[in-house]
Order: structure tokens, then C-alpha cells, then sequence
């Protein structure tokens, strides 16, 4: 068998991995001897073994490395002799296992890691999408207030506090032209649970008091709100009634009061 045939047979792989008899690595060591081919061939199926362990295990040591590659391929001139060793196959496929398992961990690992900073981005897109659409909402409710102040149409009627609350106050926008009434209730308190308050539209002679809205989404309006039109009104005023409203307004808990 010639050296190239010699080569190609798998021999040396088999040499490299020490699944030789004793006499067929003393063949093998003895045509390396006579052959700079087949010593050159030997040395490259060495650091082919030595890559691909590299490949399963990157963070090998520099110091392990040197002490591999120095057996390998320095102190035996290229060539080293490993002995055959019973059930080597099985060990071998154990510790490729072990690695895959290792490297499957690290895998799994890192893809929840990626998976929690997904979840947690969303999740703050979706806070901020809330919040923009929050502001949106309010931008449009200001802009509605404003335009309702800034009317030069609007006759503005000023509502003072009352003797169940002298510090509170309100004020009607009342728009002739459109046919609009609008109440700033901003300086009323916050009503207490269960209660809302009502605006009433009044003819003073005799007294007669119209229901023309019921206050319970201030909160929803930045304090100004659309009212039912009443074009007699000589007179409003607020009073604090149970929720849903009432027929009459409860005049102990009149809470602003002024004339057109």
C-alpha cells in the first residue's frame, strides 16, 4: 500500500483516536518515521480534534490549551501515541452530552432573558400608548373649555357661594347665538359619595326653578360641561343632590347662586 493509499484507508484517524492493537500504532509511529507526508497528515487530524473541542468548549484555559497542543504536536515532533482504552466511545459520547446539555441551559437561558426584556418593552409601550392616548383626550377636552371662554358671543354669568358653602363659586356661559349654556363648576368642591350636583335655570317672578343637567362626569371635563339650553333663565343656581338628581332642588344645600 502505497503512502497516498495509506493515507486515505482511515487509518490515522483511527491512530489519533487510539482504536489501534499495539502493533498496528508501532506500524503507524514506524511509516511516520519514513514519511513527512504522513507525519504532516497525522499532525492535521491532531489539530482538527483539538479545533473542534474548542468549538463545544470556547473558554478553554490558554494554560490547558498550551499543555494540549505541546503533547499534541510539540513534544512528539507532531505525532503522539494515544493508547486504546476500553469503552473510550462511550466516554466520549457522555461528555458530548454533557456539553449539548450545558449549551442547550445556556441557550434556554438566554432565550427567556430576551423573552423577558420583549414582555417588559411591550409593556411599557403599552403604558405609554395608554398615556399618550390619556393626554390626547385631555388636550381635546381643553381645547373644548377654551373655546367655550374665549366665545366673544358668551354672556358669563357669575355664581357666588352660598351660606352651605360661602367659599364655593361657579360661572354660566350662556351663548344666545348657538343656543348653548356652559358651566365652570372648578371652584366647588369635590362632591361627597353618593351625591352630584344640579344646575337649575330660574324665573324669578314667580320663582320657578328648571332641572337643565345633572353634574355627575365633571371629572371627565376639566370642571366646564354642556347644560340643557333654557332661553327664560333669569337666574341659576347649583344645588348638591342625591345621585341621579331630583325633581325640586333642595334649597338647604343650595351651593352657588346669581342672576343673568
Amino acid at each position: 500500500m502505497d503512502t497516498r493509499e495509506y493515507i486515505e484507508s482511515g487509518i490515522l484517524e483511527l491512530y489519533v483516536f487510539g482504536r489501534l492493537s499495539d502493533e498496528e500504532n508501532l506500524e503507524v509511529m514506524k511509516r511516520a518515521e519514513d514519511s513527512r507526508e504522513i507525519q504532516e497528515e497525522i499532525v492535521s487530524i491532531e489539530k482538527a480534534v483539538i479545533s473542534l473541542s474548542y468549538s463545544f468548549a470556547p473558554y478553554l484555559s490558554a494554560e490547558v490549551y498550551d499543555r494540549i497542543r505541546q503533547q499534541l504536536i510539540e513534544k512528539h515532533g507532531g505525532v503522539v501515541e494515544i493508547k486504546q482504552r476500553q469503552g473510550i466511545t462511550l466516554w466520549i459520547g457522555w461528555a458530548a452530552a454533557v456539553i449539548l446539555m450545558f449549551g442547550l441551559a445556556y441557550q434556554y437561558y438566554e432565550y427567556n432573558e430576551v423573552t423577558k426584556e420583549v414582555e417588559a418593552v411591550t409593556k411599557e409601550r403599552g403604558k405609554f400608548e395608554q398615556m399618550v392616548a390619556e393626554l390626547n383626550v385631555k388636550n381635546t377636552e381643553n381645547e373644548k373649555a377654551l373655546a367655550v371662554i374665549r366665545d366673544q358671543f358668551n354672556t358669563v354669568v357669575k355664581l357666588e357661594g352660598q351660606a352651605v358653602a360661602p367659599q364655593a363659586y361657579a360661572k354660566v356661559y350662556v351663548n344666545p347665538n348657538k343656543k348653548e349654556i356652559y358651566v365652570d363648576i372648578a371652584g366647588l368642591p369635590e362632591p361627597p359619595a353618593g351625591k352630584v350636583y344640579q344646575v337649575w335655570a330660574l324665573k324669578l317672578d314667580p320663582l320657578t326653578p328648571t332641572s337643565i343637567g345633572v353634574l355627575d362626569n365633571a371629572a371627565n371635563s376639566n370642571g366646564i360641561l354642556q347644560v340643557e339650553n333654557f332661553d327664560q333663565a333669569e337666574a341659576f343656581g347649583i344645588t348638591l343632590e342625591p345621585a341621579g338628581g331630583s325633581v325640586t332642588p333642595t334649597l338647604e344645600q343650595l351651593y352657588t347662586l346669581g342672576k343673568v
